[in-house]
């Protein structure tokens, strides 16, 4: 079998807003977005554009001030929020928080990744797949309640305890899901070693991190050995392999070369480009992250 066909134009994967999120207006280096019941400020530094609304702007319940260090800041709140509050999207029930790192405890421009997989997993019947870097857990929930069997991989206890707890609130704890606390790159290098196959991978890694026993993870460096043990793991029949990268020097031509190369004699399709959201009511995007996705 040939290489992957690879898409000859990058493609954008629009997440519009839902019943518990909405980007509602964007402009001056910030976005407002609502999260089921509290409207949030969070600086956006490539929205270089005017606000639409800007009525709306001061009834923020919440504004993440960014200090010098990446990623780093402090909440304003107006009022009291709880610390935690309940958000769906379709079967899947999770809790949105505010972090210290001034996102909500889930990424809501991977919905439409959310969606690709629903339809993938509906269709293979009750494929195994693989979540590596998996957060709290909305993805591997979202394939769970499609019918998957789901390791759930993640450096993080405290993110894998949030993981589970969302599959409680989404009733679906008594699913085939494996919640493993462990560095991922270790994982999968282990799994080779056995000789596990996987019918579907996601990849979703930070551009910096530390694993359990204090193993550091970059981006630039680590990914590709990752990305080819993931195709050694892909089972003869696997549909699909998500990889999607936050770094600013990334891009989805740089990700589609890279999934060209490990998974060569596979066929199938990349294609690849930017994950963005769609601002309510405008025709305005948002690019979040660049994305390559294999698929059969």
């Amino acid at each position: 079998m040939s290489r992957p066909t690879v898409a000859d134009a990058p493609g954008v994967m629009r997440t519009e807003g839902w019943a518990d999120y909405a980007l509602l207006d964007s402009g001056d280096g910030r976005k407002l977005e609502r999260y089921g019941p509290y409207t949030v400020i969070r600086p956006e530094p490539q929205c270089l554009w005017t606000p639409k609304r800007p009525q709306l702007w001061d009834k923020a319940d919440a504004v993440f001030d960014p200090t010098d260090e990446e990623d780093a800041g402090r909440w304003r709140f107006k009022g009291q929020p709880q610390q935690a509050w309940r958000l769906a999207w379709r079967d899947v029930k999770f809790l949105g928080r505010f972090t210290a790192f001034r996102h909500l405890a889930f990424f809501p421009e991977q919905a439409a990744n959310w969606a690709f997989l629903d339809e993938k997993v509906r269709a293979a019947g009750q494929p195994k797949v693989l979540n590596l870097f998996g957060y709290t857990g909305v993805a591997s929930l979202a394939m769970a309640a499609a019918g998957a069997q789901v390791t759930h991989v993640d450096a993080s206890k405290k993110a894998v305890a949030m993981a589970r707890e969302n599959a409680e609130l989404s009733g679906l704890a008594d699913r085939p899901i494996r919640w493993i606390v462990e560095d991922a790159r270790r994982y999968v290098q282990r799994e080779v070693r056995r000789g596990s196959k996987y019918d579907g991978i996601i990849l979703d890694p930070p551009k910096y991190g530390r694993g359990p026993d204090g193993q550091v993870w970059r981006l630039f460096e680590d990914l590709p050995e990752l990305a080819r043990l993931c195709g050694e793991l892909l089972s003869q029949d696997a549909s699909f392999l998500i990889l999607n990268a936050y770094a600013e020097r990334i891009s989805g031509a740089a990700l589609s070369g890279l999934l060209s190369e490990v998974l060569k004699g596979r066929g199938g399709r990349i294609e690849w480009g930017e994950l963005a959201l769609m601002e309510e009511g405008a025709d305005r995007a948002i690019g979040m992250s660049f994305y390559a996705r294999w698929s059969r």
